[in-house]
């Protein structure tokens, strides 16, 4: 039997971006089950990082708020002082997160864009000498989030959908799904609203530099609400992806 032309074995052997797609992200962490089937609840968290990533991600707002409400309203001390103490807290926390990870010899992923993040909060708020503008980082992230949401419905590629069919290890198998694109599209416009909040109740205290009620605002529309959208939308999904296909008329029983 002839060999077959060098071009293509090489076409055979490359993976469709699907396939690309998906590996990446099972690298990442995200693509947990075997093709076919629907993601649970816990492959859900750990796709975000799991319970203690959760954790690393609001315990740091959570000391700042502590450290600035005791600093500014109790102990009445001056700004320098308020704004050194508050990011301060902030960067040492991340700091000892990272290094609980590399003790325990644990992925220091989210460690390191926790310490990253906390570093530009603390360079926002240091260099304009405004504690506010800790959180200007986290409004610009909100606004960046929201455009890419929209942009991917506007195309027709809803960001829940891609993110879904990553940990089924089918990319693109929901588009052809009406019922199952609907969802995802309602879904993704469910995150739009949630990043969309959170800019209408930030924003405007950001304004009015407000920082205690900014710091409480970013802690509850933080992690709570995530957690929360995250079940709804897993909810949302689960009704479709459970549900049988449809049979094609061929496939009818005949009566």
């Amino acid at each position: 039997m002839a060999a077959e032309p060098e071009g293509k074995q090489d076409a055979a052997q490359e993976p469709t971006f699907a396939e690309a797609f998906s590996a990446a992200l099972g690298k990442a962490g995200f693509a947990k089950v075997k093709p076919g089937e629907m993601p649970s609840g816990s492959d859900l968290v750990a796709a975000v990082g799991g319970i203690r990533g959760l954790v690393e991600s609001i315990l740091p707002g959570l000391a700042f708020l502590i450290v600035f409400a005791v600093t500014s309203q109790v102990l009445k001390l001056p700004q320098p002082t308020i704004l050194l103490a508050s990011v301060g807290t902030l960067v040492v926390i991340s700091v000892l997160f990272l290094a609980a990870r590399l003790l325990a010899r644990e992925p220091i992923r989210s460690a390191i864009v926790g310490i990253v993040l906390a570093a530009i909060m603390a360079a926002f708020a240091l260099l304009s000498g405004k504690p506010e503008n800790a959180f200007v980082p986290g409004i610009i992230i909100n606004v960046v989030s929201l455009l890419v949401l929209l942009v991917s419905i506007v195309v027709r590629w809803p960001l829940i959908g891609v993110f879904v069919g990553a940990l089924t290890s089918d990319l693109t198998g929901w588009r052809a799904d009406k019922a199952k694109r609907r969802v995802l599209v309602l879904a993704t416009w469910m995150w739009v609203g949630l990043f969309a909040v959170r800019l209408i109740v930030e924003v405007p205290l950001y304004y009015a530099g407000y920082t205690d009620w900014l710091a409480v605002a970013k802690i509850f529309l933080g992690v709570p609400f995530y957690a929360v959208l995250l079940w709804v939308t897993w909810l949302f999904v689960g009704t479709v992806f459970s549900s049988p296909a449809p049979r094609a008329e061929s496939e009818k029983p005949v009566l």
